[in-house]
């Protein structure tokens, strides 16, 4: 039997909370989070001395990830680092794994089609290659997919790698490591807390997402996430401002399938909404139409889960739902210094 999305919602909400102090649960995790910090630095070792071989494309990779588990707003920086590249003139290419698509099953890299569902590769994946138009190659083993990318557009002078820190078999040139305002959490690694690595592991640069008007510390970049016009999911040409949604009295949900749900109602209540809430797991499919259930005129979700909404029948058309793009902005010259570290790779 299938476990209900309620029941994934309950185990993932006790998680976070042991995740965030270290309480009963956590120290009793903690042992088996021992065992996975062994293995996990076992296995940096092993690429470290050469046991391990790390493949090394011939254009250079800057690695998106976090440490954190979960949302920390790695797919509107990387929509974000690929618009930034374009405009130093490079022709810049992503690769992701893809979760939840098809050749995760199957092992096989594939490029994504804007057309495509996220059933088949991904929803994030999905999103980026919409907003942006850039070849992106799906796959299991990042240095597949980065060779497929290079075959198909071998004019692609840089690729982006999405969320593939821990992915050491492929060499980058560039990590930039994203969190936000949770922290370390407790500080311990899985399963007893967030981290998949130490928060102390070496990166080239950090990015911090933070509400508005709030600032980053030490040597952190602030990446604020900011909303733009609104879009009806069953007419995308209809757009407006959020905050015309409420008005004549109309009421208000929100639903996010996403890493941090909170984060988007948050936005939402920046904006002056007020609305009753409904966070989803993240990389809900959306089969089950939670939509279906909630009592509201209207109902404000993500782009990420509007890719996946958009091929689902019972929910394509529902004129409720509305859809929030948001828009990373980055403190300071992030996209100089990146374009500075890549003039640093030895030619081939």
């Amino acid at each position: 039997m299938r476990n209900s999305p309620s029941s994934h919602r309950s185990a993932e909400a006790v998680l976070t909370r042991a995740w965030q102090h270290r309480g009963v649960l956590a120290c009793l995790l903690w042992p088996l989070s021992l065992l996975f910090g062994a293995l996990s630095a076992l296995r940096r070792a092993l690429f470290a001395l050469g046991l391990k071989r790390a493949e090394r494309l011939p254009v250079p990779v800057v690695v998106v990830g976090n440490v954190f588990v979960g949302g920390t707003g790695k797919t509107p920086f990387v929509i974000w680092l690929v618009e930034a590249l374009r405009a130093a003139g490079h022709v810049p290419g992503v690769i992701s794994r893809g979760h939840g698509g098809d050749h995760v099953e199957n092992g096989s890299a594939r490029e994504v089609a804007v057309d495509a569902t996220a059933a088949e590769v991904g929803d994030e994946p999905l999103l980026i290659a919409r907003r942006t138009g850039v070849p992106l190659v799906v796959g299991r083993r990042r240095a597949e997919a980065g060779r497929a990318l290079l075959r198909a557009h071998p004019e692609v002078d840089v690729i982006v790698s999405d969320d593939g820190l821990q992915h050491y078999a492929l060499a980058r040139d560039v990590e930039i490591v994203l969190s936000d305002t949770r922290g370390a959490g407790n500080g311990w690694l899985l399963p007893a807390g967030p981290l998949r690595e130490p928060m102390s592991r070496s990166r080239d640069f950090s990015v911090i997402n933070v509400p508005t008007g709030t600032a980053a510390s030490g040597e952190d970049y602030a990446m604020r996430l900011e909303p733009g016009l609104a879009w009806q999911l069953a007419r995308p040409e209809a757009q407006c401002p959020m905050m015309e949604l409420g008005q004549g009295g109309k009421t208000l949900a929100a639903a996010a399938g996403i890493g941090h749900p909170g984060r988007f109602f948050a936005t939402l209540r920046a904006q002056g909404l007020q609305c009753s809430e409904y966070p989803l797991p993240d990389h809900h499919d959306f089969t089950d139409n939670p939509f279906a259930a909630i009592r509201a005129d209207v109902i404000l979700i993500t782009e990420k889960d509007a890719v996946k909404c958009m091929a689902i029948e019972a929910i394509q058309n529902d004129p409720r739902i509305w859809v929030v793009p948001v828009t990373a902005r980055i403190d300071g010259a992030l996209a100089e210094h990146i374009v500075e570290k890549l003039r640093e790779r030895p030619t081939a």
